[in-house]
């Protein structure tokens, strides 16, 4: 791959259409601005650069009908994209497990991130664009964690993306994981309050932290298998904050294992596995103004199927 130089050459302004309100400015960034890096984007938007009716917004302000955005000039060099490998289409869509009209849910495979990025290049939404070339409209609804498989919904309609966004918001879309965690799990915690404050650091990571300046989040644990020296967990988020079943679970001083940015890395590599145990099982989606309502259920991947076999042994 050879790397190309891309330039947005002059401050640019412009008026929001119908079609994108409610869309999380950073999220409109990523698609707009095609290829620039999320670190770039994030920077641009922390400085102050981007602006909306001349103000200053932050990466979840959501756009309205009538918004007047005005970007910066953009100039940054990256790689060009490859194509998606047939064998990695081949795996998607066998991955898909419910297709209609308005959206697709995949069982997403551990280690495939849901979009391209910095170092990334490509991802699922990537892959699914040349699988559907035809398709006017193909867009993530949420996002899993790169090493977190499962549930993921693509939109098909713009109209649809902001029907179930809108559902996520007021928590009408019911997620459930399993996850494997690290000791035996105390039965009478059920639920877990702490507010996080999500950190972007300089490359782009970002990182989770339990603070009393963050934003609330609250998930449900429940015992599904315990183990000498570990627990199967059913989880449900209540809220939907980035690493938020990672960061809580760590926070009960039980990481996932396999987790190696809150995890225990000692414990991992005793338990010989160094994949992230959190699958999203689970989709519970009722639309009621279109009466539409799907429960679907991804089965967990073999590798982690053998792991539990061989704790139960």
């Amino acid at each position: 791959m050879n790397p190309s130089t891309f330039k947005y050459n002059a401050v640019t302004t412009f008026t929001i259409p119908q079609e994108k309100v409610g869309q999380r400015i950073d999220n409109f960034l990523h698609t707009h601005l095609k290829g620039v890096p999320k670190s770039h984007i994030y920077r641009i938007l922390r400085t102050g650069q981007v602006r909306i009716n001349k103000g200053r917004i932050k990466p979840p302000y959501r756009l309205a009908e009538g918004d007047l955005l005005r970007l910066p000039p953009v100039q940054y060099q990256t790689k060009s994209s490859q194509v998606p490998s047939a064998s990695r289409l081949k795996e998607l869509e066998n991955a898909i497990l419910y297709e209609d009209a308005l959206m697709l849910i995949l069982n997403k495979p551990a280690g495939l991130a849901v979009h391209g990025g910095s170092g990334i290049n490509g991802g699922v939404i990537e892959a699914l664009r040349v699988l559907y070339p035809n398709a006017p409209y193909l867009e993530l609804v949420h996002r899993l964690d790169r090493d977190t498989s499962g549930c993921l919904m693509i939109a098909k309609k713009h109209s649809m993306l902001r029907r179930l966004h809108d559902l996520l918001r007021c928590g009408g879309i019911h997620k459930q994981y399993l996850a494997l965690v690290q000791g035996r799990w105390n039965p009478h915690i059920s639920q877990v309050e702490a507010p996080l404050q999500k950190n972007l650091l300089q490359s782009g990571e970002r990182i989770v932290r339990v603070s009393s300046k963050g934003k609330s989040a609250t998930t449900q644990f429940n015992i599904e298998q315990q183990f000498l020296t570990s627990t199967l967990l059913r989880v449900q988020p209540l809220t939907g904050r980035t690493h938020q079943i990672r960061v809580h679970a760590a926070y009960q001083g039980h990481p996932i294992i396999g987790d190696r940015k809150y995890g225990n890395e000692a414990f991992n590599r005793k338990m010989r596995h160094q994949r992230l145990f959190l699958h999203a099982e689970k989709l519970d989606i009722n639309v009621p103004d279109i009466k539409y309502h799907l429960a679907i259920h991804a089965p967990l991947p073999a590798p982690l199927l053998q792991v539990l076999k061989h704790l139960d042994k």
